[in-house]
């Protein structure tokens, strides 16, 4: 069985969703995990916002508005009045729903609730119009078997009994159509698994039914040697291992979400980046796999803080960097590169969150000061991971450390350069 990822604009407009329809109805049994249409997670948070600024009145206009997109989408989607008008019913009902929050409390337990809906919209038009069709295919949610523990991370063993269960309450189905992003908690409440999640959920139930392949589409045919927001003339990689999908997935390449080929990886299950718009295009393959001494892409991540830690107090001691990394785990922040020398450390953050807080605490044994880095630009090899380093104010001397199998040498430039084997 293979698990397919549709991502909201693949699912855009009633046209592309006719035309997701034909990619998946091949045939073949998979589970597809669709997004929201593009844009309607954004309106939603918009509600969400005039609630929690106590604005009721925005919220229904914003609401009605949204209703009524929905409308027309229906009535260009479906072709026989008895699936439009089912699928109007259940419009209304989502739309009533919503505006049930207008009128009580309003926390983030509710505002994950709607925030949610735009999945839940998706994909019961598209299980709709593929049973218009006649396709033998039905919807499972994902609040019946996708859940994170206490840690907020997902729960694996859960996920995996759970999706079972479902799967055998609805036998023989050729596809089953379920929603990606939301989740439940440990404590049952509607929860998610932050923006991007589609594609993580689209990889657990990969793990957890043991698919022979995940294929992630989108609206780029695969992960490219460089921006093409940016950058004229790229080209699609078409083989990469997982872990330099990852790498350069969290330093800019928007196509994948960085966690999320994690549970595909321990898995060992090929994931597929594909193209929507350009179905015949071959894409990128990742998998435990790769080609050495080459460069197969650059990626950029912006608005990058850098932290610099001396201390005479790390000279020649042991204990001083567990103290640092312990300030940063506490705050829940995590850390992009370091380098050290015998005196000091820099780090560099993209979360600011709680700079002020991890400043206050590392000023109690060291000295700090902080550089805002204007990017970081990452380039993937098969032999290592090169990232350069852009300030606003250079350091004079920074140090370009070069590792290999064969030896390790110091020089100095104008920026930080690592590769890391």
């Amino acid at each position: 069985m293979k698990v397919l990822k549709f991502g909201g604009t693949s699912v855009g407009t009633p046209q592309r969703m006719k035309d997701v329809v034909k990619l998946i109805n091949d045939g073949e049994q998979k589970i597809v995990v669709l997004s929201a249409m593009s844009g309607t997670t954004n309106t939603l948070i918009e509600i969400a916002d005039y609630l929690y600024k106590k604005n009721p009145e925005g919220a229904n206009e914003t609401i009605n508005s949204l209703e009524k997109k929905y409308r027309r989408h229906i009535d260009e989607l479906y072709s026989t009045e008895e699936w439009k008008e089912k699928t109007l019913d259940f419009i209304k009902q989502e739309f009533d729903y919503l505006r049930s929050f207008t009128k009580g409390i309003f926390t983030m337990f509710e505002e994950k609730i709607i925030v949610g809906q735009g999945e839940i919209l998706s994909t019961n038009m598209v299980t709709n119009y593929l049973q218009e069709l006649g396709v033998n295919a039905t919807l499972i949610p994902a609040l019946e078997f996708m859940r994170t523990d206490k840690n907020g991370e997902p729960d694996l063993q859960y996920i995996g009994e759970k999706i079972k269960i479902q799967l055998e309450e609805n036998p023989g189905k050729e596809i089953y159509i379920t929603q990606g992003f939301i989740c439940r908690n440990a404590y049952g409440e509607v929860d998610n698994l932050q923006r991007g999640g589609s594609d993580y959920t689209a990889s657990l139930i990969g793990a957890a039914v043991n698919a022979t392949e995940i294929q992630i589409w989108t609206d780029i045919d695969g992960m490219h040697n460089n921006d093409p927001r940016f950058v004229e003339n790229t080209s699609p990689v078409s083989q990469l291992h997982f872990e330099e999908a990852a790498e350069l997935a969290y330093f800019g390449a928007k196509i994948l979400h960085p966690t999320c080929i994690q549970p595909a990886k321990f898995a060992r299950i090929p994931v597929k980046l594909l193209n929507t718009m350009d179905p015949t295009a071959p894409g990128t393959v990742i998998s435990n796999e790769t080609e050495y001494r080459k460069i197969k892409a650059v990626a950029a991540k912006d608005n990058i803080t850098a932290i610099n830690i001396t201390s005479s107090r790390m000279l020649l001691a042991y204990g001083f960097l567990r103290k640092v990394f312990e300030i940063f785990e506490s705050y829940k922040t995590s850390i992009d590169m370091i380098c050290t020398s015998e005196v000091g450390v820099s780090v560099s953050i993209d979360n600011t969150t709680n700079l002020s807080a991890i400043l206050n605490e590392l000023k109690k044994f060291a000295q700090c000061h902080i550089e805002r880095i204007e990017e970081i630009r990452h380039s993937e090899s098969g032999k290592g991971h090169v990232h350069h380093l852009r300030c606003w104010r250079p350091r004079l001397a920074e140090c370009r450390l070069r590792i290999s199998s064969h030896r390790c040498h110091e020089e100095y430039s104008s920026a930080h350069d690592f590769i890391r084997r």
